[in-house]
C-alpha cells in the first residue's frame, strides 16, 4: 500500500436500515439471508405498478436519545442522518464531537433531497381549484398560511450535514453531493482525501435517502427501473438472476467516522479498518444508461486499486452494485471481467441489495459498513434470491446462503444515474 500521504482508518459506524436500526442488527440479518422488502406502509401505492419498498419500520429519533419536538420539522431523511450519525460518533469515542479543535472535524454527506408533505400540498391543491382550474393566486395565500417557515428549507439535501455539524459541533469542512446512487461513497472518497491533504483530522461521512413518496416512485416507474414482483416482495431484489425485473427502492442512512490514523492512535480508538483506495470516473454516455461495454465503471475500479497500490489479486471480495436490473448487472460483470481478468472467476461477489433493497444516496456507505463486517467476521453475505442463471451474469455471486471465508481487503462499487461511478477499497488494519 501506498506510503507517501495521511492514512485514513476508519473509527465509528452506525446505521439505520430497513434490515434494522443497528449495525450488528442488520448485520446478523445479512448473513441469514433476511429480505426488507414488504408492502409499502407510507403512502398509498395501490394505483402505482410497484406497491412493494424496503421501509426502515419501527424506528424513532427519540430511540437514538433525541427530543421528537427538536427535529419535528425535519424530513425523514435527516432523521435517519441524525440517527446513523448518533450510533458511529458514539462508536468512535466521539459522542459530542469532542475533538481538540473543532475547525479539524468536518462533515461530508451523500444526501438527497427532502420527502414534502404531500397531503398538505393536496389539500391546497383541492381547496384552491375552482371548476377545474386551479387558482394560483389562491393557493399561494393557502401556502403562506399552512405551511411552517422550515418546511421547505429543511427538505433542502445540504440540511442533514448542517444538522450534524450542529450535533457535533464540527466546525471544519461541511459539505454534501448528491450523484444519485453513488452519492454516499463519492462523500466518503472525499471526505478521505480531505483527512489525506491535511485538512481535517476526523470527517464524519455517509449517506441518508427517502424517496418512498409517490414522486420518487412515480419517477422510477416512468423508467421502468423497478421491480413489480408485487405478489413476492421479498423475492423481487433479485442481482445477476436471469428473472430480475428492476430494483426495490428502499431508504435509510449510513455513516462512517473516518480519522487520521495518528490522531486516531493518540487518543486510543479502535479502528475497523482502513480506507485504502478511492477510484471516480463518468461515464459520458447516457443520463439513465450505463455504458454498454462498462468503460466507466472497469475505469473506477482499476483506478481505486491503482490508488491503493495494490493489483486486482489484492481482493478477497467485491461488494456489487448489483441493482437487480438488466443492464446494470450484465455490464458489471463485464467491468469486473476487463479489471480482474482471469482472476475474475475466483473473486466472490455479492450484492446485498437483494436483502435491503436499494438505498440510493445512502446505499454505498451502507455497503462500505458491509465491506468492514465481512473483513471482520470472515463472512461473505450472500445474494439471495438468485434462482436462474444469466448467461450474461457468469461470476461468482455467493448464491442464497452466507459464505464463510477470510477477507483482508473489500471493493465496493456504486454507479448512479447521470453516469458517475464511485469504488471505494477497504483493508483490515495490520498496523
Amino acid at each position: 500500500m501506498r506510503s507517501d500521504r495521511r492514512r485514513v482508518v476508519i473509527t465509528g459506524v452506525g446505521c439505520v436500515t430497513p434490515l434494522g436500526t443497528r449495525v450488528e442488527q442488520v448485520w446478523q440479518k445479512l448473513v441469514a439471508g433476511a429480505s426488507g422488502v414488504g408492502p409499502t406502509t407510507l403512502f398509498d401505492a395501490s394505483r402505482f405498478p410497484t406497491k412493494i419498498a424496503a421501509e426502515v419500520r419501527g424506528w424513532d429519533i427519540t430511540d437514538e436519545g433525541q427530543d421528537a419536538d427538536r427535529w419535528r420539522f425535519c424530513g425523514r431523511h435527516t432523521k435517519f442522518a441524525a440517527g446513523a450519525a448518533l450510533q458511529a460518533m458514539h462508536d468512535a469515542g466521539l459522542p459530542h464531537g469532542l475533538v481538540a479543535d473543532p475547525t479539524r472535524l468536518g462533515v461530508y454527506l451523500g444526501s438527497g433531497e427532502g420527502q414534502q408533505d404531500f397531503e398538505a400540498f393536496t389539500r391546497m391543491m383541492m381547496a384552491a381549484i375552482e371548476g377545474e382550474t386551479l387558482d394560483v393566486a389562491k393557493f399561494t395565500k393557502l401556502g403562506l398560511e399552512t405551511l411552517h417557515p422550515l418546511s421547505e428549507v429543511e427538505q433542502e439535501p445540504n440540511m442533514p450535514a448542517g444538522h450534524l455539524a450542529a450535533m457535533f459541533d464540527a466546525q471544519g469542512p461541511n459539505l454534501n453531493c448528491l450523484t444519485a446512487c453513488a452519492a454516499s461513497s463519492q462523500a466518503i472518497g472525499e471526505a478521505a482525501e480531505i483527512v489525506r491533504r491535511g485538512e481535517a483530522d476526523v470527517m464524519l461521512s455517509g449517506g441518508t435517502h427517502s424517496m418512498i413518496h409517490p414522486f420518487g416512485v412515480t419517477g422510477f416507474n416512468l423508467l421502468t427501473a423497478l421491480s413489480t414482483r408485487n405478489d413476492a416482495p421479498t423475492r423481487a431484489s433479485r442481482p445477476f438472476d436471469r428473472d430480475r425485473d428492476g430494483f426495490v427502492l428502499g431508504e435509510g442512512a449510513a455513516m462512517v467516522v473516518l480519522e487520521e490514523l495518528e490522531h486516531a492512535r493518540r487518543r486510543g480508538a479502535t479502528i475497523h479498518g482502513e480506507l485504502v483506495g478511492y477510484g471516480s470516473t463518468a461515464d459520458a454516455y447516457r443520463i439513465t444508461d450505463t455504458h454498454p461495454e462498462g468503460r466507466g465503471a472497469a475505469a473506477c475500479m482499476q483506478m481505486a486499486l491503482d490508488d491503493a497500490g495494490l493489483g486486482a489479486d489484492a481482493i478477497d471480495y467485491i461488494n456489487a452494485h448489483g441493482t437487480s436490473t438488466d443492464v446494470n448487472d450484465r455490464v458489471e460483470t463485464l467491468a469486473i471481467r476487463k479489471v480482474f481478468r482471469d482472476r475474475a472467476d475466483a473473486v466472490p461477489v455479492s450484492s446485498t441489495k437483494s436483502m435491503m433493497g436499494h438505498l440510493i444516496a445512502a446505499a454505498g456507505a451502507t455497503e462500505v459498513i458491509v465491506c468492514l463486517l465481512a473483513i471482520r467476521d470472515g463472512l461473505l453475505p450472500p445474494t439471495i434470491n438468485y434462482e436462474t442463471p444469466d448467461p450474461d451474469c457468469d461470476l461468482d455471486y455467493v448464491p442464497n446462503a452466507v459464505r464463510q471465508a477470510r477477507c483482508d481487503r473489500a471493493l465496493s462499487n456504486s454507479f448512479g444515474f447521470g453516469g458517475q461511478n464511485i469504488s471505494l477499497i477497504v483493508s483490515r488494519f495490520t498496523g
